[in-house]
C-alpha cells in the first residue's frame, strides 16, 4: 500500500510539473502584446514564466502552511543563499563546462549546417527584451520549479543516490522531467515537436544544476 501511495504521488507530481507550464502558456495567450512586442520575441514567454513561477510559489506556501498547521518539521525548499563558497566553486565549474559544451555545440551546428536563425528581427527592442528574459527570468523561474520544488518533493517519495553519491534519485527524476518539459505539442492535429540535442542538453544540465 505504501509503495502504491508513493507511485501515485510521483505520477501526480509529474503531471503537475509538466501540466502547470502548459496552463501558464494558455494564460499567457489570453493577453495581446502587439503594441510593444509585435514580433512575439519576449512578452509571451515572459508572462508564461512569471505565471508558472507564481503557481509554484503558491504551492510552496501551501505546503509550508500545511506543515506548520500539523506542527511537523517545515519543508526546506532551499530558497536561501546557502553556502556562498560552495556556490562560487560550482559557478566556476559550471562556467568552464558550459563554455566548453557551448563551443562544441556551435562547432557541430556549423559543421552540420543546421544553424537555426532567430524567428524574429534583431531590433533593439527584441534583443533587449529577449536577453532580459533569458538572463533575469528564465533561469530563476525554472530553478524554482524543477530544482527547489521538484527535487525537494521528489525526495519525500524516493531516496538513495547514484554515481558514488553525486546524484540523488530525486535529482535524476527531476532532470528527466526537466527534459520532457522541453517537448512541445499540438492537440489538433496531435503532433510532438522537439530538438534531440536540446533534450539531451536539458537532461545533462538538469543533473548539473
Amino acid at each position: 500500500m505504501e509503495k502504491l501511495k508513493k507511485t501515485l504521488g510521483l505520477l501526480m507530481l509529474t503531471g503537475l510539473l509538466l501540466g502547470i507550464p502548459r496552463i501558464a502558456g494558455v494564460i499567457a495567450d489570453v493577453f495581446s502584446y502587439q503594441s510593444f512586442d509585435p514580433d512575439a520575441a519576449f512578452a509571451r514567454i515572459t508572462v508564461r514564466h512569471i505565471t508558472q513561477a507564481a503557481f509554484f510559489l503558491f504551492f510552496i506556501g501551501i505546503l509550508r502552511a500545511f506543515a506548520k498547521s500539523r506542527e511537523s518539521e517545515p519543508i526546506d525548499f532551499k530558497l536561501g543563499l546557502g553556502n556562498k563558497a560552495t556556490g562560487l566553486r560550482y559557478l566556476k565549474k559550471f562556467t568552464i563546462i558550459f563554455g566548453i559544451g557551448s563551443l562544441v555545440n556551435h562547432i557541430i551546428v556549423l559543421l552540420a549546417g543546421s544553424f537555426q536563425p532567430f524567428p524574429f528581427p534583431m531590433t533593439a527592442v527584441n534583443v533587449t527584451g529577449y536577453l532580459g528574459f533569458q538572463l533575469l527570468l528564465s533561469g530563476p523561474a525554472e530553478e524554482l520549479i524543477f530544482r527547489a520544488f521538484a527535487m525537494v518533493i521528489f525526495g519525500l517519495f524516493i531516496s538513495g543516490r547514484l554515481f558514488k553519491g553525486l546524484v540523488s534519485y530525486s535529482n535524476l527524476y527531476a532532470a528527466v522531467i526537466f527534459a520532457l518539459a522541453h517537448i512541445g505539442f499540438t492537440i489538433d492535429p496531435f503532433t510532438l515537436y522537439y530538438h534531440p540535442l536540446q533534450l539531451v542538453m536539458s537532461f545533462v544540465l538538469g543533473l548539473f544544476y
